[in-house]
């Protein structure tokens, strides 16, 4: 009989990371993740229109580093960096650290699996 194993944490320590990068103390682990699940859930409702493949979270000391990943980079960013600004203090408002946002484009969005699937669903 087969066991069945998380894929993602099969492949961690040989080819893909954490999607969250940080260390915390047992008094304000909790906190720290409940505040990344609220920034994953807030971006990918926010951001449907722009193909999110990944959202990375780092926090360095008393920081806090938001990656976004995207087929879309200017779905987001919006004219003049206009939409961006408005992005990062909803963001803001969801942490009580310094935040940094970084936009990145993924170059061939065929070969992500998410930006693939998310296609196909919309095709349906």
């Amino acid at each position: 009989m087969g066991q069945k194993i998380n894929p993602i944490g099969l492949r961690l320590g040989i080819n893909r990371t954490w999607e969250s990068r940080w260390y915390a103390n047992t008094s304000e682990y909790g906190d720290l993740l409940h505040q990344d699940l609220a920034i994953r859930a807030f971006l990918t409702a926010e951001l449907k229109a722009a193909s999110v493949a990944r959202i990375i979270i780092e926090r360095p000391h008393k920081k806090c580093r938001v990656t976004i990943h995207t087929a879309r980079p200017g779905v987001i960013i919006g004219k003049k960096g206009a939409d961006i600004e408005g992005l990062r203090k909803k963001i803001a408002n969801l942490t009580q650290s310094e935040l940094h946002l970084n936009i990145v484009e993924v170059r061939k969005p065929e070969l992500d699996g998410q930006l693939v699937a998310e296609s196909i669903a919309q095709q349906l």
